[in-house]
């Protein structure tokens, strides 16, 4: 018997139409490329993505069509969002930290037919254009005014294209499970592949993450959107801020430290989300400029491991709660978050500590475990890693044009890539990528947990640990460190430093010093990168 409840689709524009009616006048703050702060709120947005929506209707473009994004937060790009996915289309953010043959191989990919960018990528766009004959639309997210002079064809200024539209154009009707967005891996290893949310998937995901357990977001927040709508969806944020009627504070291209902190005082933001290379130019600033933070009360940290020598010092000397995060662009996009059980909370902070460093446990809707090679089961103790591997309603089940089937089995198990464990509480542990752990004597060594100790001491930057081949234990590890300015350190003082934290037979055989660890487009540790500069590197003895 079927219950007898309306059968009511969870499509994403009825969440900018809710936004709008209940929480009209609630700002959205951005840092405009062009320069000036613009402030607009969520009944303008609304309208403006109907307008968008109609002039896109009205072009041709329809049902399941591509169209691609390459800008940084704002509110035009939010706008964009729910224009596009209101007529059916699929929002495709490109990340234009990639290389430009990469973006023009992922848009063809892709086969996107219009492509919306902000006018600092002016010049990339004019290179890649000639790559992209399936593209029939180039968009400037600007105004006539500012429209650049650039041979790019078919272009178009966002505010022209926007007053071909109607305010009270209306949605297109379709199936919750209608493609909504479309975001491609960062190719670690081959060709990047496509993560193809839904619109159910994507407002699932914004209810969870909105949970007081999870990124506990108000209405009375304003929450500052560091992680970028190209990285990962922006972690849900762009969906969940408006379901619940949160302030949004879009940075725009400007992520250094001195920009993040002055957005946090004047909006008074008091929640953030973003990578941990963010967290450590706040905190840089803030030291070299003895300025506070009065509002921040919540952190989330994502995208890499948070060394537990950053979340002890926002906690402790800043004041505000650090919640650590996993997840991935096939997940759209978080998984987990650290927050606190009850219990743990009664522990000393040093114990809790021990939690908060691990990425947290899984959101409702997300089902784990980690297995060995051969696909068992691993016991839940906090000490035996494996192959991470989740399933639930807004994880992928496979990759745009079938790709990369082998990461998915007949169970609808992910096979996430990471290494990790999974204790008794619950809370997930990453050790490493499989691509990355160490191999040493038939037994794995995590280059994160080295990775975590070592930032710990006074003199370091950040650090990293790739194996190097050894002709007996087939990889030892290596650590390669970058310096704070105006510190010194010798190798025997960071081996002693990590000395006694960790498995003798886990301390690396050997240090490196580098002026700059190389980071991916999505602001982790290039390790391909650094396992090529130190190809030829011998260890001592």
């Amino acid at each position: 018997m079927r219950g007898l409840m309306q059968d009511w689709p969870l499509l994403v524009h009825k969440i900018i139409d809710h936004a709008a009616l209940y929480h009209g006048d609630r700002e959205v703050v951005t840092r405009s490329i062009e320069g000036p702060i613009v402030r607009t709120t969520y009944r303008q947005i609304a309208a403006r993505a109907r307008r968008l929506a109609g002039a896109l209707d009205a072009r041709g473009f329809a049902l399941g069509d591509r169209i691609a994004t390459l800008a940084w937060n704002s509110w035009r790009h939010l706008e964009c969002w729910y224009g596009i996915a209101g007529i059916g289309a699929i929002y495709h953010t490109l990340n234009p930290r990639l290389h430009p043959e990469q973006i023009a191989w992922i848009a063809g990919h892709a086969q996107d037919r219009a492509l919306f960018f902000d006018i600092s990528f002016t010049s990339l766009v004019e290179k890649i254009a000639p790559s992209l004959p399936h593209v029939e639309l180039f968009v400037a997210l600007t105004d006539r005014a500012h429209l650049p002079a650039a041979n790019i064809p078919n272009l178009v200024a966002y505010e022209d294209l926007l007053a071909e539209g109607d305010g009270t154009f209306a949605w297109k009707q379709f199936d919750e499970n209608t493609a909504c967005g479309l975001c491609y891996t960062s190719g670690t290893t081959g060709n990047p592949k496509g993560g193809l949310d839904t619109h159910r998937s994507n407002m699932l995901r914004a209810m969870m993450i909105a949970q007081v357990d999870a990124m506990n977001i108000s209405c009375r927040d304003s929450i500052l959107a560091v992680v970028p709508m190209f990285h990962a969806n922006s972690w849900a944020l762009g969906f969940a801020a408006p379901m619940i009627g949160a302030k949004l504070v879009m940075p725009g291209a400007k992520l250094d430290g001195a920009s993040i902190c002055e957005l946090i005082e004047s909006e008074k933001t008091t929640i953030s989300a973003g990578v941990p290379t963010v967290w450590f130019g706040m905190l840089q600033h803030l030291v070299e400029s003895g300025k506070q933070v009065r509002h921040m009360k919540r952190i989330v940290i994502g995208g890499a491991a948070a060394p537990r020598s950053m979340i002890q010092k926002i906690e402790t000397e800043l004041g505000i709660e650090v919640a650590h995060s996993w997840g991935m662009t096939e997940m759209s996009p978080v998984g987990t978050i650290g927050t606190l059980t009850a219990k743990l909370t009664e522990l000393p902070y040093p114990e809790q500590l021990d939690y908060k460093a691990k990425q947290g446990r899984a959101l409702f809707g997300v089902e784990m475990k980690v297995t060995d090679d051969q696909n068992r089961e691993l016991p839940r103790d906090g000490i035996t890693f494996g192959r991470l591997k989740v399933r639930g309603p807004a994880i992928a089940s496979s990759y745009f044009r079938d790709e990369g089937l082998a990461s998915f089995d007949d169970d609808g198990w992910f096979d996430t890539g990471d290494v990790a464990t999974l204790d008794a509480e619950g809370y997930m542990s990453i050790v490493d990528r499989s691509k990355d752990v160490i191999k040493s004597g038939g037994e794995w060594i995590s280059s994160v947990q080295i990775e975590n100790l070592a930032v710990g001491h006074p003199s370091v930057a950040e650090a990293a640990v790739i194996g190097i081949a050894h002709p007996k234990w087939n990889e030892r590890p290596l650590l390669v460190v970058a310096l704070k300015p105006g510190h010194d350190c010798c190798a025997e003082d960071m081996l002693g430093f990590l000395s006694g934290k960790i498995a003798k037979w886990w301390m690396p055989d050997a240090v490196a010093f580098v002026d700059e660890i190389p980071h991916t487009a999505t602001g982790k540790i290039q390790k391909t990168e650094l396992r090529a500069r130190f190809a030829d590197f011998r260890l001592p003895n």
